[in-house]
């Protein structure tokens, strides 16, 4: 999870085979007429990192099933100086459309794109000036108000927690939503539901500064944990599969809400995760690439703004969890979002996507 506006460049030089590679059976261009190539650039936490990464990915695995004319490949950055160096290398083997995962690669892409302006790009989780790079933003902050509610209305402990990878919109965003949820079930329910890890009015709370190491995440949680929390979200990409590791180690003493892509389907650990705030990129991904290699032109303005009226977030089922959540609560919830996507409950983050 990541996004909007810190987007740093950091270290390494970098080669094709130092950055990593997508599996052989998807660079190859196969026969037949010109092939459209669509490159993806990873962030730093990996291709397999069960959250943003992973789900640009599968967005494009999806528009090539889709569409067999479409060749696909990435590389994965190791550092955030890769960045540039990676992108540069795939404007250099003149790939059609060239995708960067994550707001921390914002302003990475922008000089890139400046440099190339007739060269497609696309960028998940930013917008940024350029018109030649297409924005797929997402509006999490309605999915978590949802699970905040969800958490609040879970609880045993009456505490929640939550933690970023890092202190930037694309993750405060979730973490805004999960605090306005909790609040917002306090003031229908008459609780007091203390949310730890996050205070949205001073825009602070704890953080892992790192969107691979679990162990991090692990550290974070065990926190939380001590401080009386029975469920967190994690919003840390890979980093948070040390808390949901751990969460289901414990035996249910306490419990997950994921990130990004539905938990139960992505990770090991569905037996300790309730639900997910589902980012809808791989959609968001197919459709971009599946219009652009079909000859429609990509519009920066206004790209793409994933809410829960469009499924571009939502709530993950419940999985084995779903004969645990109380029927009414299931109701509530599921009124809450009606009511979002009515606009009779207003949800608002400083992160929120404008």
């Amino acid at each position: 999870m990541r996004i909007v506006s810190v987007f740093a460049v950091g270290g390494l030089a970098l080669s094709a085979a130092a950055c990593g590679e997508a599996p052989s059976d998807d660079q190859g261009a196969g026969d037949g007429g010109k092939k459209y190539s669509a490159c993806m650039v990873t962030d730093v936490g990996g291709i397999d990192d069960k959250s943003f990464n992973t789900s640009a990915w599968k967005g494009l695995q999806a528009a090539k099933a889709e569409n067999s004319n479409i060749d696909i490949k990435y590389v994965a950055s190791k550092a955030q100086a890769d960045y540039e160096p990676n992108l540069t290398q795939y404007v250099n083997q003149k790939c059609d459309f060239i995708l960067a995962v994550g707001g921390l690669m914002g302003d990475a892409t922008s000089k890139i794109a400046k440099a190339n302006p007739n060269q497609q790009f696309g960028i998940v989780d930013a917008k940024v000036p350029e018109t030649n790079v297409y924005p797929m933003q997402f509006d999490t902050a309605q999915a978590g108000f949802l699970a905040g509610y969800l958490a609040a209305g879970m609880s045993k402990s009456g505490k929640v927690g939550t933690y970023g990878g890092m202190k930037i919109p694309p993750v405060t965003i979730f973490m805004d939503g999960y605090a306005d949820g909790v609040a917002y079930y306090n003031q229908a329910k008459g609780k007091s539901v203390q949310v730890l890890g996050w205070d949205k009015a001073k825009q602070d709370g704890s953080f892992t500064n790192d969107f691979g190491k679990q162990d991090e995440g692990k550290k974070v949680g065990d926190t939380l944990v001590a401080q009386g929390a029975d469920i967190i979200m994690p919003v840390a990409g890979g980093a948070g599969l040390g808390t949901t590791s751990a969460a289901q180690a414990s035996g249910g003493k306490y419990n997950t809400i994921w990130v990004d892509v539905d938990g139960c389907e992505s990770t090991q650990n569905c037996p300790a995760i309730i639900t997910t705030v589902v980012k809808n990129i791989p959609d968001a991904v197919k459709e971009a690439v599946v219009k652009a290699a079909g000859g429609t032109k990509l519009e920066a303005t206004p790209g793409f703004l994933g809410s829960l009226a469009n499924n571009g977030v939502s709530l993950a089922p419940y999985h084995e969890f779903d004969s645990k959540v109380p029927a009414e609560l299931k109701a509530e919830v599921d009124k809450l979002k009606a009511d979002i996507v009515a606009g009779t409950v207003k949800v608002t983050s400083a992160a929120q996507p404008k």
